[in-house]
């Protein structure tokens, strides 16, 4: 890469194309940006004047994370290590995820009926099966207990 190619602006088009396709953290936007060829420096004053600017942010990107990755049938584990993965601290995470809110039961309920019907489990090991599935989807054992002890309708 060129020096001219190297400077703040560039750096900073580059980001804003990124960020124009759906929200980033900025520890993505950074490795995305270091991936490219960029010097670290310059990366850490875009990203600084992008934030400043509000185009982006770990918060707004946070939300918009839990609620699509919620919505797909995802549990607060899973979408917890997926955050931890791009960046974000923990303190952002358990600002904004709550494990404990009972909207994941619905949630949970929501992916038991859509991959296995309202029908409980025939057996021990069609049980086991379910609740191993819902554990790699990432919901908590509590949760889980939940769901199998009650069935899908009760919270």
């Amino acid at each position: 890469m060129t020096e001219t190619e190297c400077t703040a602006e560039a750096v900073r088009k580059q980001a804003l194309n990124m960020l124009a396709r759906r929200e980033h953290s900025g520890a993505e936007l950074r490795a995305k940006l270091a991936a490219k060829g960029f010097p670290s420096d310059i990366i850490d004053d875009a990203l600084s004047d992008l934030n400043r600017a509000g185009w982006q942010s770990d918060e707004r990107f946070v939300e918009a994370f839990i609620r699509v990755r919620g919505e797909r049938g995802y549990g607060p584990m899973r979408i917890r290590a997926e955050l931890r993965e791009r960046g974000i601290d923990d303190e952002l995470i358990a600002t904004h995820l709550d494990a404990r809110d009972s909207s994941w039961l619905r949630r949970l309920q929501a992916v038991c009926v859509k991959r296995y019907g309202a029908a409980p489990p025939a057996d021990f090991n069609e049980k086991a099966k379910r609740m191993r599935f819902l554990q790699t989807r990432g919901f908590t054992a509590e949760q889980i207990r939940v769901v199998m002890e009650h069935g899908w309708d009760e919270e």
